[in-house]
């Protein structure tokens, strides 16, 4: 459970333009990573710039989060070797399904279908 609780503790702040680095070397924007984020925990900008200055770790980027979509069931596959839906501990889950969004933007997959409009 050690690698578990590095996760937790990391700085969203740390990974974050990692995020945005995978998605521009795909020809994606800091906008669209943005977006998936938004759409995912409800977080607005003013809310994520207040993460990033703060440091907030994984832990608390999801405790914190306005709202977990009510779609993140919808997100399927495979994220570092594991199915998402297949995660039994919650808040990694909720950081693997930001994995996988981000992966599938960077993979070149429709807006509309990485929202799952």
């Amino acid at each position: 459970m050690k690698n578990v609780e590095r996760v937790y503790k990391m700085s969203f702040a740390g990974v974050y333009p990692l995020y945005i680095q995978k998605a521009e070397r795909k020809g994606r924007s800091k906008e669209e990573v943005d977006q998936i984020i938004f759409w995912l925990t409800g977080y607005d900008a003013a809310a994520l710039e207040k993460i990033l200055e703060q440091k907030t770790d994984f832990e608390h980027f999801f405790k914190e989060a306005p709202l977990l979509n009510p779609n993140v069931s919808k997100i399927t596959g495979v994220i570092c070797g594991y199915r998402v839906e297949d995660i039994e501990e919650p808040l990694m889950q909720k950081v693997r399904y930001l994995d996988k969004l981000i992966d599938e933007l960077a993979k070149g997959k429709a807006m509309e279908k990485i929202l799952r409009a």
